[in-house]
């Protein structure tokens, strides 16, 4: 058994404690005294194994979670080296950790995973993410924090939505919304969670719902000017008024968002807004593309140093709608046929969106008969996901300086 180390154990009680809005005569009961509780929290007293197993029941926690980890493991040293870099040997140095023999300790675990969460997502690698997010939600249980179960939720109701599992995304997000406003967590935890639950809702057409949350969502990071916790919020806003179809609002608060983000304060989300607003434009009746191009170009630019394969493709996607849209259709093909090249990393909805694109390039190119059969499948495959239908069959009909075979 491992022994607990002082001061450790006692700031974890008293972190613990505090989160769950407990006294110290709630947590002493009847076992402990006060005194000798605020000892034990202050390092001054070193805790026996029957006050430690009943400190953790008192908790709901596992007793690992005061445990002190060895810096000598191979986790602890992965994790240490991961922490202060982005290159993906470190990653798969704590790969390797986490497979190995003595990696239990639930906290260093947790900490791994969701470094490792990250750079599966930065990758666009889903399947991996998942796996990983489902693991560190489970984990997350076991620790029993619910700034860790919080999070561990949010991310992976965001992952789960990015799948088209809509229906699961939003029960998870629901509960991590649950657990914030249960345990009074912090500004960015509560937003996460929103944010979550409000692009599983607008993906699943329960808009009503959605817009609810997201106007909550507003209000609360609403002091929070220039930061990207705002940006967000807003550009979650943007989504929801654009699927109500409210499209000068959702263009207002897409603008909204870039206007007040500095690209200092966060590049990568400075260029993902300026993708989401030129494909806002693109969706737009009718689409406006100058505007669209005008955003392309400037994300563009910062790709060149922050991309990743998953937002190059999104540049690639949107580049081949602008093309469509302007009528430049050889334009188009060559970008779906480079974006088809490589591992494909986008989202379900993106992929479906890809693929009605396809299908209208097929009926101008003087295919009409593939390209209608194309998106008849995809609408199917639309209302399984989402029960909704995308109205491919009047998107095929809308086909910019079409001429052709098959084209009526």
């Amino acid at each position: 058994m491992q022994m607990m180390e002082q001061p450790l154990f006692g700031r974890r009680v008293r972190e613990l404690r505090r989160a769950r809005g407990l006294s110290q005569a709630a947590l002493a009961g009847d076992e402990l005294s006060t005194g000798y509780l605020s000892r034990l929290e202050s390092g001054a007293r070193q805790p026996t194994e029957r006050v430690i197993a009943y400190v953790a029941q008192q908790l709901g926690v596992d007793r690992r979670v005061f445990e002190a980890p060895s810096s000598g493991t191979a986790l602890a040293r992965a994790l240490s080296i991961a922490s202060s870099t982005d290159g993906d040997e470190a990653v798969e140095g704590l790969l390797s950790a986490l497979d190995r023999p003595g990696s239990d300790d639930p906290l260093l675990r947790w900490r791994a995973l969701w470094l490792v969460a990250r750079s599966w997502r930065k990758r666009g690698d889903t399947a991996e993410e998942l796996a990983c997010l489902e693991e560190l939600d489970r984990l997350a249980d076991t620790l029993g924090l619910p700034e860790l179960r919080c999070r561990a939720r949010s991310s992976l109701a965001r992952c789960l939505r990015s799948t088209g599992d809509t229906g699961r995304a939003i029960d998870v997000a629901g509960r991590a919304v649950g657990l914030a406003r249960e345990a009074g967590l912090s500004r960015p935890d509560t937003a996460a969670a929103l944010m979550a639950l409000v692009s599983a809702e607008a993906e699943e057409g329960r808009l009503p719902e959605a817009r609810a949350h997201v106007d909550e969502l507003v209000g609360l990071v609403g002091e929070c000017g220039g930061t990207p916790l705002r940006a967000e919020a807003l550009w979650s806003a943007a989504t929801v008024r654009f699927r109500q179809g409210h499209q000068e609002a959702a263009r207002d608060h897409i603008e909204r968002a870039i206007e007040g983000l500095d690209s200092r304060a966060d590049v990568t989300l400075w260029a993902r807004l300026r993708l989401a607003a030129a494909s806002l434009y693109l969706q737009s009746v009718p689409p406006l593309t100058g505007p669209a191009a005008e955003r392309l170009k400037e994300a563009e630019s910062a790709l060149g140093y922050v991309g990743t394969p998953l937002l190059n493709q999104e540049l690639l996607t949107l580049r081949a709608h602008l093309a469509f849209e302007e009528a430049r259709f050889a334009d188009a093909r060559a970008h779906l046929d480079e974006l088809h090249r490589g591992e494909m990393r986008l989202t379900h909805r993106d992929r479906l969106r890809a693929g009605i694109l396809d299908g209208r390039l097929l009926i101008a190119e003087g295919y009409g008969k593939e390209g209608r059969r194309h998106l008849e499948a995809l609408g199917e495959e639309a209302r399984r996901a989402y029960g909704v239908d995308p109205s491919a069959g009047e998107k095929a009909r809308r086909v910019p300086g079409a001429a052709g075979k098959g084209t009526t």
